[in-house]
């Protein structure tokens, strides 16, 4: 099973780094598999600090900035008990985990973790369908270099329904913050086809 949350790494500059994994997990949360891309910073860190922690969030706004690059500013953070790292203090529940394994053969990572401790800040608040239309967005976001656009248009104009009928500020917010990116994307890509500089 995979479940979509939020993972924290520690950089070389021993900045906390935020980003959004979807990692399969076992029914007991005892392991994880991480399955970062060869370019992504998660999996620069990791290699480096083997330690991290995952997160269960409900906060979409969290999820939809952090696939996009640097959370700023940055939410509260708290010192992890069993790794070196840091526990997203808003989080629902997270689980601290040592790397105990890496396949790096193909450009999609392989990093089996083990759970070495875990903990419940506050309850989850629910299930929402504008909560996993913003996920699916926000997905949908970061492939904007290998997807075509008009299909990711039409994909958010389905998923903005959603938005619109079910979710409350945060929801509306964090589609409206995937909505200008994905606009931005388009405006950029139309300019550069037509030859004009951005």
């Amino acid at each position: 099973m995979i479940i979509e949350g939020i993972v924290t790494t520690i950089g070389p500059n021993q900045q906390v780094h935020i980003a959004p994994m979807g990692p399969i997990v076992d029914s007991e949360m005892r392991r994880l598999v991480l399955r970062p891309f060869r370019t992504a910073q998660t999996y620069r860190n990791l290699k480096v600090h083997p330690e991290g922690v995952f997160h269960i969030t409900d906060d979409v706004s969290l999820l939809a900035r952090a696939a996009l690059g640097p959370v700023e500013p940055a939410p509260p953070i708290q010192p992890a008990s069993a790794v070196r790292g840091f526990i997203l203090s808003d989080a629902c529940r997270y689980y601290e985990f040592g790397v105990r394994s890496i396949d790096d053969r193909e450009e999609r990572i392989r990093m089996d973790t083990e759970v070495v401790h875990s903990g419940r800040l506050r309850d989850f608040l629910g299930f929402n369908r504008a909560k996993h239309a913003v996920l699916e967005a926000a997905i949908l976001a970061t492939r904007t270099d290998f997807l075509p656009h008009e299909e990711i248009n039409s994909e958010f104009r389905k998923l903005g329904v959603i938005v619109q009928k079910t979710g409350g500020e945060q929801e509306k917010t964090a589609f409206a913050f995937l909505q200008e990116y994905l606009a931005r994307v388009v405006r950029l890509a139309r300019e550069a086809h037509a030859g004009v500089r951005p």
